[in-house]
């Protein structure tokens, strides 16, 4: 598997530097305290942007049908919302939040996004892989999927499914994940199409974001 990964890697030089991408475009990964961890979200990243075919980290958008905001900014603003719902739990209720997982949940909840939205590459660099990329697999699933292959802790996996019924047991950090995202998801629908997310959810025959 690893020679495998690491001729595919050979033979895909001319994409562009996604590791470089990431870190810049998420200076949350700085809030992760465990450096091993914080490698494994940017490689989970690399490895969708890669299969995916994109160009820019940038480029994936919120949702299929809404492109003024970018898969990027979503991610930040939920990774942020959570982390402060996070620190009032530890500070008003004394709440045991473990941050490292948060962050790294939070960043990746997303990540599948890459897969999914392969038909919105406005300038690929080589057709996404079948293999990975499609519109089949629902992106926190395929998320999930992502921290599994890098190697991820559990506490981080089961954190990034985010949809009702995809995990039977939730916790807290997957609750803050869940809460996050329907924050601000419910600001992007309703500034964007003057829509909850709900309402959105209903109106379009796609999965919630």
């Amino acid at each position: 598997m690893a020679d495998e990964d690491s001729a595919d890697e050979a033979a895909r030089d001319d994409f562009p530097d996604y590791e470089a991408q990431v870190r810049e475009a998420f200076p949350e990964l700085d809030a992760i305290a465990d450096e091993g961890l914080r490698d494994r979200v940017v490689r989970a990243w690399t490895l969708g942007l890669r299969r995916g075919g994109w160009r820019d980290v940038r480029d994936v958008p919120y949702a299929w049908n809404i492109h003024e905001v970018s898969n990027v900014e979503h991610t930040r603003g939920v990774t942020e919302i959570a982390a402060e719902s996070a620190a009032v739990q530890r500070t008003r209720h004394d709440a045991d939040v473990d941050t490292d997982t948060v962050i790294a949940a939070c960043l990746l909840h997303d990540v599948g996004k890459c897969y999914e939205y392969v038909g919105h590459v406005d300038d690929d660099i080589v057709d996404p892989d079948p293999t990975y990329a499609g519109e089949v697999i629902p992106h926190s699933l395929s998320g999930y999927a992502l921290a599994h292959e890098v190697g991820c802790p559990l506490a981080v996996q089961r954190a990034i499914p985010h949809f009702i019924g995809e995990i039977p047991a939730r916790t807290l950090e997957a609750e803050l994940v869940v809460s996050a995202n329907a924050a601000s998801s419910n600001a992007i629908t309703q500034a964007t199409m003057g829509l909850s997310l709900d309402e959105w959810v209903e109106e379009y025959s796609q999965t919630s974001d």
